[in-house]
């Protein structure tokens, strides 16, 4: 009797995933978290009219969806300013860096990125054969000219960029992003990830023609929408490299509850305005509350502040750990000099009561 027979890539692929998520850590530890600040959803929801929208659509979930995405990507396109065939819509932008990274990566092909960036990217590359090439960050931000000088040693098929960056919650300018295209080589695409671009300060977004096909966007439904559970996001690019997703994409991925969410939750600006005030309250209590604790909190243009704990990865880890027997989920940049930090997503007044009381205990038995 055998087995399936694995190409030699998956054969030697590490079974692991990205992120171990804060249900698996419940079950571990054998209680519920009292504060969930450690994946960066938005605690404050969706739009109400999302929520009616979502509920509403429930009775034709016995339909599949719209494999084109109309509705949402007719929406889109007018919000940005730009043509329906510059935009793609995936189940997150988890999956949309899957599809690109299909459409671009085969076995060997390089790909550049910033040491201790989003590790889902890197998950996808390795999965598909390319070879990752990573640069430090510089002063906790993602360097710009290290990543394009890299993509230029290695002839790199991709940059991956995120502004604002996770984990650091750190910024570019736009027009910092715009001159540094300048220095794109060619044949390389620069993947910009911007996640969190409704918090950020204004003039960080880049003024990117959409028909340019050095470049494509990825922005998302699961931060400022609150609609981390519906996994709807979305790109802009040129439309030859926008079309070229219907070659891999799951043309089903999309449920219409999702669809219907994203739609009413896009059309609600006062309820976007109302979250981003709230983050923006949050942030301010996180900062407060880690400089009495005698930490240091970066500034932070996203849903999230990162806390320097002042020592090294070893007592970072021991002060996450500390928090999490507190019943706090946060979590940690992964790597070196960045996992010095803690991270803590926003949260409700009370959410932030919880972490207010837990750090000088989760403190103490660090240092313990």
């Amino acid at each position: 009797m055998t087995g399936p027979r694995y190409p030699d890539l998956i054969a030697k692929l590490p079974s692991s995933v990205p992120f171990v998520g804060p249900e698996v850590q419940e079950r571990q530890r054998g209680a519920p978290f009292l504060a969930r600040l450690g994946a960066n959803e938005s605690v404050f929801g969706p739009s109400p009219f999302a929520v009616a929208a979502m509920q509403d659509a429930a009775g034709q979930s016995w339909q599949y969806a719209d494999a084109t995405n109309y509705d949402l990507i007719q929406a889109i396109s007018s919000h940005m300013g730009v043509r329906p065939d510059n935009v793609i819509i995936g189940e997150g932008i988890d999956s949309l860096l899957g599809y690109l990274v299909r459409l671009l990566v085969t076995l060997g092909d390089a790909v550049v990125t910033s040491d201790g960036a989003y590790p889902t990217f890197n998950y996808h590359v390795t999965g598909y054969g390319g070879t990752l090439h990573k640069v430090p960050f510089r002063d906790d931000h993602e360097d710009i000219d290290a990543l394009m000088d890299k993509a230029a040693e290695v002839d790199a098929k991709l940059i991956y960029l995120s502004n604002p960056d996770n984990p650091m919650g750190s910024w570019h300018s736009g027009s910092r992003i715009e001159r540094a295209l300048e220095s794109l080589p060619d044949g390389t695409v620069l993947l910009l990830d911007e996640a969190y671009i409704e918090f950020a300060p204004e003039g960080t977004a880049p003024v990117i023609d959409a028909d340019d096909p050095r470049v494509i966007r990825m922005r998302t439904f699961s931060k400022a929408f609150g609609m981390a559970g519906a996994r709807v996001g979305y790109g802009i690019g040129a439309p030859d490299l926008i079309k070229s997703f219907d070659k891999v994409r799951n043309h089903f991925g999309m449920s219409r509850i999702s669809q219907a969410g994203a739609l009413a939750a896009y059309e609600d600006i006062a309820w976007l305005e109302e979250v981003v005030g709230l983050v923006a309250e949050a942030r301010d209590r996180i900062t407060a509350i880690a400089k009495a604790n005698g930490l240091t909190p970066l500034p932070s243009a996203t849903n999230f502040v990162t806390v320097d704990c002042g020592q090294d990865g070893v007592f970072a880890r021991a002060v996450l750990a500390a928090l999490i027997e507190e019943g706090v989920f946060v979590r940690m940049p992964f790597v070196s000099p960045g996992d010095r930090c803690i991270r803590i997503s926003a949260g409700r007044p009370a959410d932030l009561d919880i972490f207010e009381a837990a750090l000088p205990r989760a403190l103490e038995k660090a240092r313990g």
